[in-house]
């Protein structure tokens, strides 16, 4: 194993075939500094080259976690593949963000308690209950927010169709900061 400092990171190089120096790495980790650190993982690559573009995968996975506001500590580059294959045409991802959620932006009280309520329910499977205990807010809240969702936007979560649309869109405003701040 290899461990280095770069660009503000610290990295841990591990061959493949060792799979819980991840798990190792973790523990040292949390065992050396304070709270708040997070790991990512690249996926393994054969050669030099292919642990340059393993770091490069996991700072990646970083940030996009970063954007995202997941909260795990260990960020795997291969569960977030989907992220910059959506990125990679951002006019398109923009053009979904803004058609579906820019009406949430004329809500009373924000667009943001509208965004953290969808995130909840998709985080929940659809569970409003547990969508209304992530929020520390009531059940009932919760059903309001999401009436007020679908008479702004056309969308439901309900719907498996609209709700996928529904949360790529939430996925790629986080991602791209939306709405931008003037």
């Amino acid at each position: 194993m290899l461990v280095a400092v770069r660009d503000g990171l610290l990295v841990c190089v591990a061959p493949a075939t060792l799979p819980a120096a991840v798990g190792e790495f973790t523990y040292h980790v949390r065992a050396r500094f304070p709270p708040g650190w997070r790991v990512g993982v690249g996926r393994a690559h054969r050669g030099p080259g292919g642990v340059v573009t393993s770091y490069r995968e996991a700072a990646q996975a970083l940030e996009l976690a970063d954007g995202l506001r997941l909260t795990i500590d260990v960020v795997k580059a291969a569960d977030l593949l989907v992220f910059p294959v959506l990125l990679r045409d951002r006019s398109a991802i923009e053009d979904l963000v803004n058609s579906v959620l820019s009406p949430l932006l004329e809500a009373r009280g924000g667009h943001e308690p509208l965004l953290e309520t969808l995130e909840a329910i998709f985080a929940a499977h659809g569970n409003q209950t547990a969508a209304a205990r992530r929020l520390k807010v009531s059940p009932r809240a919760v059903t309001y927010r999401l009436e007020r969702i679908r008479r702004l936007t056309g969308f439901s979560p309900d719907d498996p169709t609209q709700r996928f649309t529904l949360e790529t869109a939430v996925l790629g405003a986080r991602l791209l900061g939306w709405p931008p701040t003037d």
